[in-house]
């Protein structure tokens, strides 16, 4: 029986590398429905807890945290500089150096 939608995107998540990120899109792409980025971010939003999914690790298209300051921006921004990323005063990540190529 095929895995749903939403255990390969609870499996695409659990395989990002530590000090590395992707986005709600590629994951989507990568779950086998490249339209469904929001829908990763419900399962985010819903499951990181339940799934122990570094959530951390997962950014927007254009690179940045998509967080608003005080709920969640600061400590998803904390978790990603202890990895040893670096984020720019507006909370972006340089893809070029960081996107995890799978």
């Amino acid at each position: 029986m095929p895995k749903s939608f939403y255990h390969r995107v609870v499996d695409t998540i659990k395989r990002i590398p530590e000090g590395q990120v992707t986005t709600y899109g590629q994951i989507a792409k990568l779950a086998g429905n490249p339209h469904s980025a929001r829908q990763v971010a419900y399962i985010l939003h819903s499951s990181s807890s339940k799934e122990n999914l570094p959530w951390h690790r997962v950014i927007n298209r254009k690179g940045c945290i998509a967080l608003k300051h005080k709920h969640g921006y600061e400590l998803q921004k904390q978790l990603l500089e202890d990895e040893g990323l670096f984020l720019d005063e507006n909370g972006c990540i340089d893809l070029k150096r960081y996107l995890w190529q799978q």
